[in-house]
Formats: C-alpha cells, structure tokens, sequence
C-alpha cells in the first residue's frame, strides 16, 4: 500500500509524517531563505564556478557542526550526502543506526531524522544545501527533502541505477524517477525550482566523456517533459584537460540541441573521482587542476575533492582545505593558463559527435523508457564496470598516449565505422611497445595518476642532492 504526496507515491508512515502541501510550499517559495538555483545563475553570470563539498555523517548534532565547519571555508552549496541503508530504502535499519550507533552510518539518514531536522540542517547555516545520495527509488527521500526545504536533488533512474545496485530492473528506477521530476514539474509552477542535478559520474571510473553524457541527456530528456526546469549536468573529471573542457563545453550544445529553450542548464564537474594520488603535495594539485578545468569548461559548479580521498572517508579539516584548493583554481588567478582551443574544438566535435549516434536510436520512438530498457538489453547502450546485470558492461574504456579516455572496446554500442577507426587510430601503440593483456592495460589506466605520482616524486629525488638543499648552479 503506498500513500500519495500531489502524485509521489511514498511509503505510508513517511507519508503521515510530512507536513501539508501548503506548508511545504510556503516553506520553499519564502524568499528569505537561500536557493540552489540562485546560486547557479549568479555563479554563471559570473563566469566562476560555484565549489561545493560532499558531507554527511549519521548524527544530527555532528551534521550540524560539520555544516558550520565547513561553512566557514566559504562554500557556495553544501552537502547532505545520505547514508547507504536509506538510499536502498532500508529505513529500519537506518533509523536504528540513526538511534544506538549513528557514527556506523556513512552519510545523514534524512527520511529517519525527519524533516523538521532537516529544516534545522538547512536553518544552521546561510548556504543552501544539496541531496546527494545514490537511490534507484528516491521517492520518499524526495518528500522528505522538499519538506526539509532542500532545493537541490541529485540522481537519476539510469545514473542512480546501474552503477550502485544489482537488480533493480531500469523500468522501476525510471519510473520512480519520473515522479519525482514530476513533482518538480509542480512546484515549478507553485514559484519553486528545484535543481535537478544528473549524475553523469556514473561508476567514476575512466568513464568516456559521450557514454556521460548520454546518459545524462537521456535522463535530461525525460525530466523536462515532466515539468522540470532546471538541470545540472554533471561530468567526471577524466584527467586530460582538453578533453574535459570539451567534455563541459558539449554540454550547453548538446542540450541547446534536444531540450527546451525554457529549461536552464548548468554544466558541473565532478573533481577526479577515481584512484587518488597519495602524497598530500600531488593531491592538491590534482585538486587544484579540477577548479581550473571547472572554469575553463564554463562549468557552473565544481565538486571538489581532498587530499584524504586515497585513505577514506575526509575530515572537516581536510575538506574544508580542498574546498579553498578548488575554489582557487576556479578562480580568475589563473587566468593566464592558456590551452589549445583547436585540440578541444576537435574532441567537443567527436563527443557531440558520438554522443548523438548513441541517442538518437533511443529517441527515434515515441516510448522513451521502453527505448532505453531495451537499449540496455541488447547492448546498444551501456556504461562500464556497472554493478548491474541490467547492463552488459561490455565497454572496456582506454587511456591513449595523451591520457584521454578512449573506447579500447565500444561493445554493442552502435558507433559508426568512422568513429571506431579514430578510436582505434587514437590507441595505436607506438612501434616496438610490448603487447600488453586488456587486464594490464586496464589496470594501468585506473592507476594513472598514482603511475604519474611515482614518476613525478622519482624524478624529484634522482634530480635533489641533498633533502631540502638547493642544487648547485
């Protein structure tokens, strides 16, 4: 049996508990507390990308604190990341947690504290905040979380799916999806936008730029024609400048292309997701190399990372330090930086390029879903290392010689014989390489920046005399 909430479908106690309709509203639509989408149009208009950090922590009293600590840093949107038993709707188990151990919970578990708490989150500091979770079916999260007053939800039934859960069928996540768009649809026409943020991230790693995107543009699709009028598209940063700045740069073009001229689109960059240097020097600039490509991307929002990511979860220090890290190369301090706009104007031309021989099959018919479900069943659509056997996980990516990511192996992904013979001629090894297996190639190119790490702090130490003394001229 499921309660309803204006056509949200919810778990019945999570029903009896929110507020009414009227309040929620109010609450949203009161013009004296902070939203996400104001903050997007003025980060835009200014052509600095807004930094936000991820944070949550099981505790209502450590949330709050962590909030405040990290606020001080001067975040533009903070974080409610959610725990691991609510995202899968476990919420026994994570009201429990919440109860006799909530320092054993690996993130905030909202629908449990409830919405007043969450309304005390939101009232703690004087950024808005931010839903970041992982959930196939956020249904109830989404009530809660607009109750809560939060202005800004993340996820997707492809995005949010595939990379995190086993067997949960696309159909479901899709249309659970869809409620939830659709209820944004509804508060965008009562005087509240809810930003939609996309998670083009996928499963972090050596993700190709136009399988993100796709993804992306596809769950994109399908929330605006629910209602949905603001869209952050996020990308994962892949480590090749030119590429990603492409990457970020399609994402105005490509949905200029397919979505109403009504909707507002904002492009975001998820700092480097994937194996992370060790050594806190190499760390920060890998952070400090995200806020740049953030801006020269014309992102909107960068996410930053710390120098902690290769040990576990950060602490509010070492976030709080990451945040200004990025925030400085987002920064216009580096505006000297210049890169070569005809190498990007060519990989944006192939993303856009790719990207469109992998939609426009799925939006040749009039039923959407059923042309992704089946898109995925038979291959014609995929992400790699998905967690998922609704997804083949037939795409082997690759690193070429300038480490931009590539298809080694597209699968059953139905690119045209020119696109396959870039890829291929962009993989070539140089002659007299030794052969290596698909494993080491792949092992290798998940390790490319602890590899480039080690290179880097060898060739430090063959070039020093002495630690901390300067060489002689």
């Amino acid at each position: 049996m499921m309660a309803e909430l204006n056509g949200l479908e919810l778990t019945p106690w999570v029903s009896d508990e929110l507020p009414g309709w009227a309040d929620i509203v109010d609450y949203l639509t009161d013009a004296r507390r902070p939203r996400v989408v104001d903050v997007l149009r003025a980060a835009d208009a200014a052509g600095r990308p807004a930094v936000q950090p991820r944070c949550g922590v099981g505790g209502h009293g450590p949330m709050v604190t962590l909030l405040r600590e990290l606020e001080a840093a001067g975040p533009d949107i903070l974080s409610v990341t959610i725990d691991s038993h609510t995202r899968l709707r476990k919420f026994d188990t994570a009201r429990h947690l919440m109860r006799h151990s909530p320092a054993d919970l690996n993130g905030y578990p909202l629908v449990s504290h409830g919405w007043q708490r969450g309304r005390e989150l939101g009232e703690a500091v004087s950024v808005p905040l931010e839903v970041r979770h992982g959930s196939p079916d956020a249904r109830d999260l989404f009530a809660v979380s607009i109750a809560s007053g939060i202005t800004s939800f993340e996820g997707g039934g492809i995005g949010y799916n595939l990379p995190y859960s086993k067997n949960v069928p696309l159909g479901e996540s899709l249309r659970a999806w869809q409620q939830v768009d659709a209820l944004c649809g509804t508060l965008a026409r009562a005087g509240s936008v809810i930003d939609r943020e996309l998670f083009g991230t996928l499963t972090a790693v050596l993700v190709p730029p136009s399988v993100s995107l796709a993804m992306t543009l596809l769950e994109g699709i399908a929330a605006v024609r629910e209602g949905v009028r603001c869209l952050s598209i996020a990308y994962p940063q892949g480590g090749e400048t030119h590429q990603d700045i492409a990457a970020l740069r399609a994402v105005r073009s490509l949905t200029a292309r397919h979505l109403a001229t009504d909707v507002e689109v904002y492009p975001v960059l998820h700092e480097f997701m994937g194996v992370f240097p060790v050594t806190p020097e190499y760390a920060n600039l890998l952070i400090l190399h995200g806020g740049l490509t953030a801006r020269l991307g014309g992102a909107t929002k960068v996410i930053n990372k710390t120098i902690q990511e290769a040990y576990g979860i950060p602490d509010a220090a070492a976030n709080a330090a990451g945040l200004r890290t990025a925030a400085l190369g987002a920064s216009d301090l580096l505006d000297f930086v210049r890169i070569d706009e005809d190498r990007v104007a060519e990989e944006q031309y192939w993303i856009e390029h790719e990207v469109s021989e992998l939609i426009e099959p799925v939006l040749a018919g009039s039923d959407l879903f059923g042309a992704i479900e089946d898109g995925f069943r038979t291959g014609r659509l995929d992400i790699p290392f998905s967690a998922s056997i609704h997804a083949r996980s037939q795409v082997v990516p690759r690193r070429d010689r300038t480490g931009a990511i590539r298809y080694g192996d597209s699968g059953g992904l139905p690119f045209s014989g020119k696109v396959l013979r870039r890829q291929a001629d962009l993989l070539q090894e140089p002659s007299g390489t030794r052969p290596r297996t698909r494993i080491e190639a792949a092992t290798a190119d998940i390790h490319y920046f602890i590899e480039r790490e080690s290179t880097a702090l060898s060739d430090h130490s063959r070039n020093s005399v002495f630690p901390g003394q300067p060489r002689s001229r």
